[in-house]
């Protein structure tokens, strides 16, 4: 089966795909003729890209010294190997555990029903284990690394695969039903975020229904906007005539844990819950053009107003926030902070620069779009923990600019600098934070190949930008940071902030790889030869460092007849000779996607957050057929007729004990 074949029929698949044109029509330069730019007028085998800069075909012999230099201690990691490969269960290096520790629907407190997927209700899904996990976080309860919260992001729902009865064939061809108000209900409740306490306890990670900081957020949980766009008559409704109380979070992505111990939830993909149309000649319908609103992949206007735009217009400018929680406090109303901007967030990770002021890193997941940072104007304080609850509500956002010569800039998007005035249509910050893209556009941000995850690395001063993939850039859009044409396995770039600062508002670049298969000349993958056949890796999407200053890299989109396997974890070598050496860790199920990943504080768990298993493509036989409820292509992790294939979140760990990956 045509690996889109699914996508148009399941319309979730579809939005979470982005394999659309990209939404900015903006003159700005592309990083791929960034890149090619620069790239054409050095010499490749010089400085710290010589590894990274071999483009041609990798021979087998070459590809086979991978364990001889490992041998020799050249790289970070020593693990055996995954091989790489598509079936329907997940796979983990060799010593290793890799244990379920939350499944959707499982129970979250002692009072929470059993997962019964032929009878789902929304007050059940609240007290349960919500949908398509994807950010994991860890809180230490009292600096423990084996005793503490798990925050976990759930992104979005797959009705096919959740509800039995919806998918239709008829004469051959495959249709889906129609959600009741029931259905959709259910699928409200199971986005946004769970909050739960978890022990390890003889070596076995294990949650406590119990716990006093349990909590479920959800699509209908209340939330109030916070900061420069709190009260602004463009985040105003019938239901909201104040424009500060939202309720509910949707599409939450990858997201983060500030220094302060508070959970971050990005709102990722909101265009596609809404439906209807402007009513003729409103002021919104620029705006919204820019982010692809309506695309009405969900049907959540068929039965709520507030999704409808010809009910509720102001509606979508009170979603593509990033959300914070106090998670020692149940009760607390989650907070929409607008000083960070309003986009496709992928992720907020945070650090504390040499001054004490909080960095955040922010992508905007969408082809053409943009790399944010966000830093704020007060300071930490170590000491105080509420002195930090509201630090995200002032501070400065800035758009990176890549140049050729291999430095970037951060451009701040601050009312009445430069072309961010009355005369360009904003009247003020809350206007530039509301249309963020576009004042993005004006400053001539570089336009980047699906900026996802992005992540510092307190050990060695770099941040790591995931960029996932573009295959809808041309050949004269490339440039030196976005070097590849129809870039269908993306990149991954290295910064270097001036001065070591975080907080600086320039410095330079590399690429650290160009991902793919290596042994196939015109894709130009960039592994190092040390690489194995099993170690190379497409669409780098989320990624971790952990406390020893290691990449680790997780895929969405690698899974595809294409590459002949599987998303996954893959460790990533970025210093010395080993630099660009790659090496699979842990592989997903078939149709899965790997989110998260996350190490707690000793190293000695990574946790991983196993998405949509089962979904689109075809089978890891080639049956060549959609997977839905009634004939699935894998029923992980259950592997029972009665169940369906559940999201899940696995702990992994060294059988014995010890920190992974060495």
């Amino acid at each position: 089966m045509n690996e889109h074949l699914s996508q148009k029929i399941f319309p979730t698949t579809q939005l979470e795909d982005a394999d659309g044109e990209g939404h900015n029509s903006s003159a700005n330069a592309t990083m791929g003729e960034i890149i090619s730019k620069r790239f054409s007028r050095r010499n490749f085998l010089q400085g710290s890209l010589a590894v990274a800069a071999i483009t041609a075909t990798v021979s087998p012999v070459a590809l086979m010294t991978a364990e001889k230099a490992r041998a020799n201690g050249a790289s970070a990691f020593s693990f055996p190997e995954v091989e790489a490969g598509v079936d329907a269960n997940h796979h983990v290096a060799e010593g290793y555990n890799a244990d379920v520790l939350l499944r959707w629907g499982d129970a979250l407190f002692p009072d929470s029903p059993a997962f019964d997927p032929a009878k789902q209700t929304a007050e059940a899904q609240r007290r349960q284990f919500g949908y398509n996990n994807d950010y994991v976080g860890f809180i230490p309860l009292e600096g423990s690394s084996t005793h503490g919260l798990l925050v976990v992001n759930h992104e979005y729902t797959n009705p096919h695969l959740m509800f039995p009865g919806i998918v239709k064939i008829v004469d051959g061809k495959i249709s889906q039903d129609k959600l009741s108000k029931e259905q959709v209900d259910v699928e409200m409740a199971a986005h946004g975020g769970t909050i739960v306490e978890i022990r390890k306890v003889d070596g076995k990670w294990q949650v406590v229904p119990e716990g006093i900081h349990n909590r479920r957020i959800t699509s209908t949980t209340e939330m109030q906007l916070t900061g420069p766009v709190a009260g602004h008559d463009r985040v105003k409704t019938s239901a909201d005539t104040t424009g500060t109380r939202v309720i509910g979070t949707l599409n939450n992505c990858a997201g983060g844990v500030t220094p302060w111990g508070t959970y971050i939830m990005a709102e990722e993909n909101f265009h596609g819950y809404f439906s209807g149309e402007l009513p003729e000649g409103h002021k919104e319908a620029a705006n919204y053009k820019r982010y692809g609103v309506p695309e009405g992949s969900y049907e959540w206007g068929n039965y709520y107003d507030r999704f409808d735009l010809s009910k509720e217009p102001n509606e979508p400018n009170r979603f593509g926030w990033i959300v914070e929680v106090d998670v020692m406090d149940p009760t607390a109303t989650p907070k929409k902070r607008t000083a960070l901007g309003r986009t496709k967030h992928e992720g907020a990770a945070s650090i504390v620069s040499k001054d004490g002021r909080v960095v955040f890193y922010l992508g905007d997941d969408e082809r053409f779009d943009y790399v944010y940072k966000f830093v704020t104007s007060g300071t930490l304080n170590a000491t105080d923990r509420a002195a930090n609850l509201d630090l995200l509500d002032e501070g400065t956002l800035h758009v990176a600019k890549f140049a050729e010569d291999g430095t970037f800039q951060w451009l701040p998007l601050v009312f009445g600098q430069g072309p961010l005035t009355a005369e360009n249509g904003f009247a003020s910050q809350a206007d530039v934070l509301i249309e963020t893209r576009r004042a993005a556009d004006m400053l001539g941000a570089t336009k980047m190949d699906r900026p996802e995850d992005i992540e510092p690395n307190a050990v060695n001063g770099k941040v790591y930008v995931m960029l996932t993939n573009n295959s809808k850039r041309k050949a004269d859009q490339v440039d030196a940071a976005n070097p590849r044409a129809e870039n269908a396995f993306g990149h991954i770039i290295e910064i270097t902030e001036e001065g070591g600062d975080f907080a600086a508002t320039s410095g330079k670049w590399e690429v650290l790889l160009k991902c793919g298969d290596p042994t196939v000349a015109e894709v130009g993958a960039t592994f190092s030869t040390e690489t194995s056949k099993n170690g190379w890796f497409g669409m780098p999407d989320n990624c971790a460092v952990d406390s020893a200053g290691r990449l680790w890299v997780s895929t969405d989109g690698n899974n595809n007849k294409a590459t002949g396997r599987t998303d996954g974890l893959w460790a990533v070598d970025t210093e010395g000779d080993a630099r660009a050496t790659s090496r699979l860790f842990f592989r997903v199920p078939v149709g899965a996607e790997l989110c998260g990943p996350l190490f707690a504080p000793d190293d000695e768990t990574a946790f991983v957050a196993v998405q949509h298993p089962g979904d689109g493509g075809d089978d890891w036989a080639g049956h060549g057929r959609p997977s839905y409820y009634e004939d699935l292509s894998t029923r992980w992790p259950d592997f029972k007729d009665d169940m369906p294939v559940r999201p899940s979140v696995l702990a992994i760990t060294k059988i014995g004990g010890g920190k992974i990956g060495v």
